[in-house]
């Protein structure tokens, strides 16, 4: 069992939508806040090949951000059963 984690910035509207939907799904997550941590924001950057936020991980699985977690909810491809329910 692995750990989602979600990159994400304060006044970003789509990492608070995909925060949302996560905390709806009852599914545990580990927020990194890259709005001021330059250090996390290169690991985001380094480990999903992105710039933008939302980006989330289950383990080292990179879902891509809230269009994505959002389509792989909707059509069961998110790997629900790869998740720590805590």
């Amino acid at each position: 069992m692995t750990n989602i984690t979600v990159y994400h910035k304060d006044y970003c509207p789509y990492c608070k939508a995909a925060i949302k939907l996560l905390n709806e799904k009852g599914l545990p997550f580990n927020e990194i806040e890259v709005t001021n941590n330059p250090v996390e924001f290169a690991n985001m950057v380094k480990s999903s090949k992105r710039r933008t936020v939302p980006q989330i991980f289950v383990g080292d699985i990179h879902i891509g951000g809230f269009d994505d977690l959002q389509a792989k909810m909707a059509n069961n491809t998110f790997p629900l059963k790869q998740v720590n329910m805590g």
